[in-house]
């Protein structure tokens, strides 16, 4: 795989050796139990995938090499490069400014720029509609796209099928970046329309059945279907994929549901199932896979609560949060400065981005037993400043010390 050169800060050397030791180990990655750091009276198991993954790694290395061969050029990004704000308050530092929010608010208007800006597209992609505006001024976009080429292997697998006649329905959240830009460069080639849960699935399945009348579609639907979407003719061949950070199991639950519906509505076996329903199941991110898949083993280990550490609007973090809270209690946090003394944290509300300090989080327990995972764009130097924080609170950073000698 492909080596991208980033900032030394956001590295860590635990991380990394620990990280290449279970690597060696398990090159097959058949293992996903976790790593049990032993620091006596706290033990913190790791696990086995998370923090930064390929399309990250691309986009900071695509970021920070830019700002370099640009001295003296104003540099822009479209919104958010990643949802990290370490990442993110490091290239503002750089002089980097943000046109839109993470919801598509423009901060600067378009009208600002000219074709001597630089400006550079997230790894959440973007819209056909911004592109053509920008190649339009003059600047280039393909140079400086960071899009995660996982995302654009779901824009690449709906154009193919759409030749054949499949319309998409997409599983994301539809104000995210990521689903605003799938939707814009999916529905270009076919018609196109977001569920962003399994009751909203079940609502769509109605009009394929023709349950529910076709003229509630549109209203039921509005602003998530596509231009000239017609629920009686479009629903009828379809195919499924997805945001590439939401819940794998969700999308493949949504996936079968419609599966189900389709083979009872037309009559379907397993060898005529692909008249009506086209098999995407490669188009989801083997990132976001392996990083629930070790949350989900993890959770097997006894413990007493779980850390994830990600930005509040992450949403790959968000659901690795959510695996967990169904388990035992957990905490999200975006920085080891969350962890306040070892009475008090900040933890973030994933669903409602509220921030509340929860009191007596860490119970008098001995060996005190911590999950800890990260979201896929949080830097592994964050995580150990939270196990460095914690080591901290319970006098054992001597400890840990030692223990990372042992894995360098």
């Amino acid at each position: 795989m492909k080596q991208f050169n980033v900032p030394n800060l956001y590295r860590s050397s635990l991380i990394s050796s620990i990280k290449q030791q279970r690597k060696q180990q398990d090159k097959l990655k058949k293992d996903f139990t976790p790593t049990l750091l032993n620091l006596g009276p706290l033990h913190i198991y790791l696990a086995r995938h998370f923090g930064f993954c390929y399309g990250v790694e691309n986009a900071i290395d695509i970021a920070f090499t830019t700002i370099d061969e640009n001295p003296g050029k104003r540099i822009f990004l479209l919104s958010e490069m990643i949802h990290n704000p370490q990442v993110n308050a490091d290239l503002v530092k750089k002089g980097v400014r943000f046109l839109q929010d993470t919801y598509g608010k423009q901060l600067i208007p378009f009208d600002e720029l000219d074709a001597n800006d630089v400006v550079i597209i997230p790894a959440f992609g973007t819209t056909l509609e911004i592109e053509s505006l920008l190649n339009k001024k003059g600047i280039t976009t393909a140079k400086y796209n960071t899009t995660c080429p996982f995302v654009e292997k779901v824009w690449n697998r709906s154009e193919q099928i759409a030749v054949n006649g499949y319309s998409i329905v997409v599983h994301g959240k539809p104000k995210h970046e990521e689903t605003r830009a799938t939707f814009s460069h999916v529905s270009s080639h076919t018609p196109t329309v977001v569920v962003s849960n399994m009751s909203e699935t079940i609502a769509l399945a109605g009009y394929i059945t023709g349950k529910k009348p076709a003229q509630d579609f549109y209203t039921e639907f509005q602003g998530r279907y596509s231009a000239g979407f017609d629920s009686n003719l479009h629903l009828q061949k379809i195919g499924v994929v997805n945001q590439t950070t939401q819940l794998a199991s969700d999308t493949q639950a949504i996936s079968d549901y419609l599966k189900s519906v389709m083979i009872r509505h037309h009559g379907l076996s397993a060898a005529t199932i692909g008249e009506h329903f086209a098999d995407t199941r490669d188009t989801l991110c083997y990132a976001t896979n392996d990083n629930q898949s070790a949350v989900t083993s993890m959770l097997e280990t006894a413990a007493e609560m779980a850390i994830v550490i990600g930005g509040h609007n992450s949403s790959n973090s968000s659901h690795l949060v959510e695996l967990c809270e169904n388990k035992l209690p957990t905490y999200f946090i975006d920085s080891a400065d969350r962890l306040l003394n070892t009475k008090e944290i900040e933890n973030r509300n994933w669903q409602t981005k509220e921030l509340k300090t929860i009191s007596n989080y860490l119970p008098a327990i001995s060996p005190m037993r911590i999950l800890i995972t990260s979201g896929a764009s949080c830097p592994d130097a964050e995580v150990e400043k939270v196990i460095r924080k914690l080591a901290g609170f319970y006098e054992v950073a001597e400890k840990l010390d030692i223990l990372s000698a042992k894995y360098r």
